[in-house]
C-alpha cells in the first residue's frame, strides 16, 4: 500500500468502524476558508472541524510552526518536559485567571482529567462522601465513559454496562433546579458557557454567577468546559470573561491546536497540588509538536485585533442569515456568540437540520447541525468577508433547492 493507492468515500464502510456516516465527499486540500475534494470541486467551510481549524487550512504561521518543530523534536514522554509544552503552559496561564496547566489530547481527555482532579481535591480534602458531579441536561463532555456519563445525553451513554455513579443532571440556565440539588456531596458543578452539541445555547451571566455562589457555598469546584467555546471562538479569548465568572477548573481543545490534536486543562496551584506524582497522566500529552502549533494559535488568536474581527464576522452573518429568512422562513433565532452560531429553525423547517446540512455540500458550502432544529456554524475566526458573502449565496442555493 503507497500514497498513490486510490480511495474514495465507498472504500470507507469496507474499512472502517461503521460509528461515523461521513458525507459522500472526500476532501483532499484546504486553504483557508476553502476545501477542496477529489474531483477539484471548491467547498466553503463554516463548520471549521467542528470549531476546531480557528485559523483555516494550511494557515501559513501554523504550517511554519509545525515544520520546524517537526525538524527537531517529535515526542519524549513525560518522562522529560519540552520547550514547547513549557512556553506554551506559561502563556495559557499568563492569559487566564490559572496557575497550573495539564496537557492532553482532546476535550475528552480533558475534560477526564478535570473531573478526576475534581473528585481528589473532594477525597482528600473532605472524604469520600464528597464526589458527586452535577452537570446540565443536553451537555456533551466527550466519549469516554467518565465523560459520556458526565454529559446529558442519554442516547450517547446508554448500552455500555452501568454507568459511573454519582452524576446527576440538572437543567441549563435553570439555577433554582441546581440549588435543590447540591449538598455537601456535591465535589463539582460541570457547565459548557456556551452548550455547543446541545443546540448553542449560551448561559446567561446571571446563572453562571448564580453558580459560582452556589458552588462557593458548599464548597464545590465550579468547571467550565470551554472545548468549543474557548480560544476566541466567542470574541474572547475564553468565554468566561464575558461574564466575569472565574472557574476553578477550565478545559480547553478544539480550537487550541488549529487542527491539531492537543488539549489543555487549566486550575489554580490549590487544586492542582491534588494530582501529586503519578496520580494522572497522558503519554502524548504535551508533546513538542502539538504544544508548538498551539503556541503559535494562541500568538495569532489573542490579539485585539483578531478577537474584534470575530464579532464583525458575528455581525455579517447573523445578519446575512436573517436576510435569507425573510426570503425563506427558515430560521427564528440566530444565537450563541462570535463564530459559534446556532440557526435555530423555525417550525415548519423542524427537523431539517440535517436536510440543509446536505443541500448545503451539494452547493458546495459545509455547515455542522446541533441537534435536529439547529443549524451550526462555527468557521475559522479569520474568514474573509468576501468569503462570508459567499458561503450566504450558496446558502440561498441550497436553501431555494430545499423550498423547491
Amino acid at each position: 500500500m503507497s500514497d498513490s493507492m486510490q480511495v474514495d468515500r465507498s472504500d470507507f464502510d469496507r474499512v472502517m468502524v461503521p460509528n461515523y456516516a461521513p458525507v459522500d465527499m472526500v476532501p483532499v486540500r484546504g486553504l483557508g476558508s476553502r476545501l477542496w475534494d477529489q474531483q477539484g470541486r471548491d467547498y466553503i467551510d463554516l463548520a471549521g472541524g467542528i470549531a476546531v481549524n480557528a485559523l483555516g487550512h494550511a494557515h501559513p504561521g501554523l504550517v511554519e510552526a509545525l515544520t520546524e518543530q517537526a525538524g527537531k523534536l517529535w515526542h519524549v514522554s513525560n518522562v522529560l518536559t519540552n520547550e514547547p509544552a513549557l512556553r506554551l503552559a506559561a502563556k495559557l496561564i499568563e492569559a487566564t485567571f490559572a496557575e497550573k496547566v495539564f496537557f492532553a489530547n482532546s476535550g475528552a481527555e480533558a475534560n477526564e482529567a478535570a473531573f478526576k482532579l475534581a473528585r481528589r481535591w473532594a477525597h482528600e480534602t473532605a472524604g469520600p462522601d464528597k464526589h458527586e458531579i452535577i452537570a446540565c441536561t443536553n451537555s456533551f463532555h466527550g466519549r469516554t465513559l467518565f465523560t459520556v456519563s458526565v454529559g446529558g445525553q442519554p442516547k450517547y451513554s446508554q448500552g455500555f454496562g452501568p454507568a459511573i455513579e454519582g452524576i446527576s443532571h440538572v437543567p441549563y440556565n435553570d439555577l433554582t433546579a441546581l440549588e435543590q440539588l447540591m449538598s455537601a456531596r456535591t465535589c463539582a458543578v460541570v457547565i459548557e458557557p456556551i452548550q455547543g452539541e446541545g443546540g448553542v445555547i449560551p448561559a446567561t451571566d446571571a446563572y453562571l454567577q448564580g453558580v459560582r455562589a452556589l458552588c462557593d457555598k458548599h464548597n464545590a469546584l465550579l468547571i467550565f468546559d470551554e472545548v468549543q467555546s474557548g480560544m476566541g471562538r466567542t470574541g474572547k479569548l475564553f468565554a468566561y470573561m464575558h461574564s466575569g465568572v472565574v472557574p476553578d477548573i477550565l478545559t480547553s481543545a478544539k480550537s487550541l491546536g488549529g487542527g491539531f490534536p492537543i488539549a489543555a486543562m487549566l486550575t489554580s496551584d490549590r487544586i492542582a497540588q491534588h494530582f501529586g506524582v503519578g496520580t494522572h497522566g497522558s503519554t502524548y500529552g504535551g508533546n513538542p509538536l502539538g504544544c508548538a502549533v498551539a503556541e503559535r494559535v494562541l500568538d495569532i488568536v489573542n490579539t485585539p485585533e483578531l478577537l474584534q474581527g470575530v464579532d464583525a464576522r458575528h455581525q455579517l452573518l447573523a445578519e446575512g442569515l436573517m436576510a435569507l429568512s425573510a426570503e425563506f422562513p427558515v430560521f427564528e433565532q440566530i444565537r450563541g456568540r462570535g463564530l459559534l452560531i446556532g440557526a435555530v429553525l423555525t417550525e415548519a423547517w423542524r427537523g431539517r437540520a440535517r436536510d440543509i446540512q446536505e443541500a448545503a455540500q451539494r452547493h458546495g458550502l459545509l455547515v455542522l447541525q446541533a441537534g435536529p432544529d439547529v443549524m451550526r456554524l462555527a468557521p475559522s475566526l479569520v474568514i474573509p468577508e468576501a468569503d462570508i458573502r459567499e458561503a450566504l449565496q450558496r446558502l440561498r442555493a441550497a436553501l431555494a433547492s430545499l423550498a423547491g
